[in-house]
C-alpha cells in the first residue's frame, strides 16, 4: 500500500472529494482532471480545459447539490471567477474543487457498502435517473472473481445499454474490469470502509471516467 492510501486513510468518516479521487488514482482507476482552489488567484494558474465544474470540496458535505455546491459548464474564466466569488461567500471556510467537465457516456454507479449480515459488499447498476426508477442494481460480497464481475454486468436490466444498443457505444470488457478495481480496493480497505460511491461514471467506447466519488471511512 502506497504512503499516499495510507495518509488517506488514517481519516475518519467522509472524505472530501480530492481525497476519494486520489486514492481511486491510487488503485488505477480513471477519474476527472480537477484542482484544489482556496483564493480566486489560484483560478489564474489552473490548467484544464473548459468547460469545467465548479464544486465545494469538504468532508463536512457529503452531498453537494443539496447545498447549492456544485455549478456545471462553467465556459470561461470569468465565469468561473464569478462562481468562485459566490461560493466563497456562501462556503468560507472550505476548499472549492475546479473538475475538467467530462463527455457523458452511459452512466454506471459501483459502489462499496458494510452489509450487516455479510460484511462489505460490492454493488453494481446502471447510473444517472434509472438508479433510482428502476433499482436495477446488483450485489456481492468482497472479493469477488472476475466471473462474478461478469455475471453482476449480465443481471442487470440495462446490461443493453453496454452492449450497443440502438448504437450507443460503451465497452462492457471495460467496466467488468473496473468493478473488480473496486473490489481490489474493498479488498484493501475491507476494515477501513463503511461505504463508498463512484456516481456517476461514464462509459464509452474505449475508455471510463469516475466522475464523482463519495467514500466514508469507518
Amino acid at each position: 500500500m502506497d504512503k499516499k492510501i495510507k495518509e488517506i486513510i488514517k481519516n475518519k468518516g467522509p472524505l472530501a472529494e480530492n481525497q476519494v479521487k486520489d486514492l481511486m488514482k491510487s488503485f488505477g482507476i480513471r477519474t476527472t482532471k480537477y484542482e484544489i482552489v482556496q483564493k480566486i488567484e489560484d483560478l489564474e494558474k489552473i490548467n484544464l480545459k473548459y468547460p469545467v465544474a465548479l464544486k465545494v470540496c469538504s468532508n463536512k458535505i457529503l452531498h453537494k447539490t443539496d447545498v447549492g455546491g456544485v455549478k456545471l459548464n462553467i465556459k470561461n474564466k470569468d465565469e468561473l471567477k464569478s462562481y468562485f466569488k459566490k461560493f466563497k461567500k456562501k462556503f468560507p471556510k472550505e476548499n472549492l474543487l475546479v473538475d475538467q467537465m467530462e463527455e457523458k457516456g452511459v452512466e454506471i454507479i459501483i459502489g462499496l457498502i458494510q452489509d450487516p449480515t455479510f460484511g462489505l459488499s460490492i454493488m453494481f447498476g446502471v447510473g444517472g435517473i434509472y438508479t433510482e426508477l428502476y433499482k436495477d442494481v446488483t450485489f456481492r460480497v468482497v472479493p469477488i472473481e472476475k466471473h462474478d464481475a461478469e455475471e453482476m454486468v449480465e443481471e442487470i436490466k440495462g446490461k443493453k445499454l453496454l452492449e450497443g444498443f440502438r448504437n450507443i457505444q460503451a465497452d462492457k470488457k471495460i467496466v467488468i474490469d473496473l468493478i473488480m478495481k473496486v473490489s481490489n480496493i474493498g479488498q484493501n480497505l475491507i476494515d477501513k470502509i463503511d461505504q463508498m460511491d463512484l456516481n456517476p461514471v461514464f462509459v464509452y467506447k474505449n475508455d471510463y471516467c469516475v466522475v464523482d466519488a463519495k467514500l466514508i471511512l469507518k
